[in-house]
């Protein structure tokens, strides 16, 4: 099924600006809070949700949790105690709710009565927990933390008191932005009144859920609370296989089951149905392709049947829910408008119905239900606006903004003017574009331009808020942000995702050409002072175009990208990404053309463009010696270049100060080289 609204420039006002309106500058936004981890009580009537506030004099930030009626009000702050208070789970009864918190060092889980009293320490766990739970029957919490499985180095070698060394015998040897070691991430329970807590998985050397994106959605109890599902990837061969499994558990003892067996894609996100009868669950179907087209699948408790309910949906699910009377099923998606939007669907198959409408991100973070089936609670964002929480009736209508968490800087803040745009490519395909104009856009002007190149490199521009890739702070400098979703980019069908693989420098590189040269023909822009920027992928594409430029671009800003397929293979941790997207290993004959063509490397000759070079060392997936090389490959051709190297980040900048800075080297270099 498609959806496909019209998307032919509707330039729209998303919000009123001020008539003395502030920028969004990077102080700005990095003093907005965030929210997230929003539940529904029992009882319907009220909710749970965490605050992040970042401390920019600290370089942290920190989390506390809140409570307030669902219909809307006055929140009450309740954990006032430890820097991180996080993941709050109500009793089934909603009288408590338990939490992790850093209060004493380590995270560790605590029962907070809502009647009154101080939060009562329940966990004591060496190594911490993480994704806390609270059984149906109240009877039990899970949990995951790491146990120690292996020796380390000092129990091999404890004559060598100063050792330090890591030693390796099979892939993988590191995991994203962390070196394997003898510990694995276990899923636990434990009593609620407190007790000794149960390793489910003991033994095992796997982790669950799975690094580093694994989280509460892996982990589901089942409507009795005797038994509890979970996704693990209990594989050999690790870094090549992307088949994880949904496993079932019994609590009180005894083996888990694999309900998915026989299906070698990505398996993920179990959720029971309220009357015990399915587990819903979502699925790839394609082994060792991990942007797959996400499948709703509906698996029967009582025959293990499973089967498809989205078919005919050609776009990915995701933040799957039931409705209260295992009636009917909500999940997100990307609706052919650049946009998440919520649909329901019922579960012995149909069309999905849309419940949502307008350029926003609906529940792109998650949505709940009330235990009458009547209300969602959902959040809402856009490239004007930062996440709040929303309610809206569970049959569709108009949605109502319950949380206000950033309304006292966001009500002086000038809006961007933004439009959809459908550029012609190289082969006649259509390709849709976000475009992003400042605050005070004036048609008879001349505007700068900034060209957005996504990463991934299947990960669509949607209407996102990002605290990394800010549109609305970009558009505030006074440039114009093209934000194109070029090949591999979902939301437009499986197989507009599939055109990247094994065509990295192709197409999707020319939807990027052809929509900044589309939109530089506007009178409004100066074709004289264009720039692309992007990370990851996105990095990639910055370094492909330098070499590939023709005059095009003025300044090229780089994060994390990937610079030399080759070394990047034998450098990067989770082979399966490289093995699907570019054929296999670079050694093998027939790849070796590949390698060679679609490697920005390999046109280093060419650079004569002003290029900015950001990474971080603890990078594990394309790991800082691709920007490094990049550095020196722009270096040794004379080309203006500058690499920013941030030893404590990784693929992302997380601290507040490493993030103002990384804005501020945009920014200079931005303002320098398209003067």
């Amino acid at each position: 099924m498609k959806i496909r609204p019209a998307l032919y420039c509707i330039l729209l006002f998303l919000l009123a600006i001020p008539l003395t309106a502030e920028q969004m500058t990077p102080e700005n936004l990095l003093k907005l809070k965030r929210i997230s981890e929003y539940s529904i009580s029992p009882d319907g009537k009220k909710i749970l949700y965490t605050v992040t506030t970042p401390d920019m004099d600290d370089n942290s930030v920190s989390s506390d949790i809140f409570i307030m009626p669902i219909k809307g009000g006055t929140p009450k702050r309740l954990t006032h105690n430890g820097k991180n208070n996080t993941n709050p789970v109500w009793s089934p009864k909603g009288n408590k709710i338990a939490f992790i918190s850093d209060r004493n060092d380590l995270p560790q889980a605590y029962i907070l009565d809502l009647n009154g009293g101080e939060a009562v320490q329940l966990t004591y766990m060496e190594e911490g927990i993480s994704l806390l739970s609270w059984s149906p029957d109240g009877k039990h919490l899970a949990f995951v933390s790491d146990v120690k499985l292996d020796q380390d180095i000092s129990e091999k070698y404890p004559k060598l008191t100063k050792l330090n060394v890591r030693i390796y015998d099979d892939l993988p040897v590191r995991h994203w932005d962390e070196w394997l070691d003898e510990k694995y991430r276990h899923l636990f329970v434990i009593p609620a009144e407190g007790g000794e807590p149960r390793d489910l998985m003991k033994g095992e050397k796997y982790d669950t859920p799975l690094k580093p994106f694994g989280g509460l959605s892996d982990i589901a109890w089942s409507p009795k609370g005797t038994e509890i599902a979970y996704v693990c990837k209990k594989v050999n061969d690790y870094e090549n296989s992307t088949n994880s499994e949904i496993y079932t558990a019994p609590v009180y003892g005894g083996k888990s089951k694999n309900i998915t067996r026989g299906m070698l894609g990505f398996d993920m996100h179990p959720v029971y149905s309220p009357n015990g009868k399915y587990i819903a669950f979502h699925s790839m179907e394609r082994p060792g392709y991990e942007a797959d087209r996400v499948r709703l699948m509906l698996y029967t408790t009582s025959n293990g049947r499973i089967r498809e309910v989205s078919e005919g949906f050609d776009n990915s699910v995701k933040n799957t829910i039931w409705a209260p009377k295992s009636n009917l099923l909500y999940f997100v998606s990307l609706n052919f408008d650049g946009t998440n939007q919520i649909f329901s669907i019922p579960p012995k198959k149909g069309t999905p119905t849309l419940l949502t409408k307008g350029m926003y991100n609906f529940g792109d973070k998650g949505i709940a239900v009330t235990p009458d089936g009547k209300t969602l609670l959902l959040n809402r964002r856009n490239f004007n606006n930062p996440t709040e929480l929303f309610t809206m009736p569970a049959k569709g209508g108009s949605v109502k903004q319950i949380t206000q968490i950033n309304s006292a800087i966001m009500k002086n803040i000038g809006r961007a003017k933004v439009e959809s745009r459908l550029i012609t490519s190289v082969d006649q395909e259509n390709v849709f574009c976000w475009v992003i104009y400042p605050p005070d856009f004036d048609p008879n002007k001349k505007y700068p331009m900034i060209t957005y190149c996504q990463g991934g490199p299947q990960q669509e521009v949607s209407q996102y808020w990002s605290y990394g890739w800010n549109f609305l702070a970009m558009a505030s400098k006074g440039y114009i942000v093209l934000a194109p979703n070029r090949r591999g980019c979902p939301g437009f069908g499986q197989k507009w995702v599939d055109e990247i693989n094994k065509d990295y420098g192709g197409l999707a590189m020319d939807d990027i050409i052809a929509a900044t040269r589309d939109l530089a023909q506007e009178p409004y822009v100066d074709e004289t002072r264009l720039a692309a920027v992007g990370g990851s992928a996105g990095g990639y594409a910055v370094f492909w175009l330098a070499g590939h430029n023709d005059g095009l671009f003025k300044a090229f800003i780089s994060h994390c990208g990937m610079f030399n397929l080759v070394s990047k293979y034998g450098s990067t941790e989770e082979l399966w990404f490289p093995n699907w997207d570019n054929g296999g290993p670079y050694w093998e004959p027939k790849n070796v053309k590949y390698y060679r063509e679609h490697s920005p490397h390999s046109y280093v000759k060419d650079w004569d463009t002003p290029i900015l070079i950001f990474t971080g060392e603890k990078d594990y997936r394309v790991p800082y010696t691709q920007s490094l090389e990049a550095f020196t490959a722009a270096q040794g051709n004379d080309v203006p270049s500058r690499l920013v190297y941030f030893p404590n980040e990784n693929h992302w900048i997380l601290h507040p100060q490493e993030k103002l800075l990384w804005y501020d080297e945009f920014f200079r270099w931005l303002k320098l080289h398209l003067k």
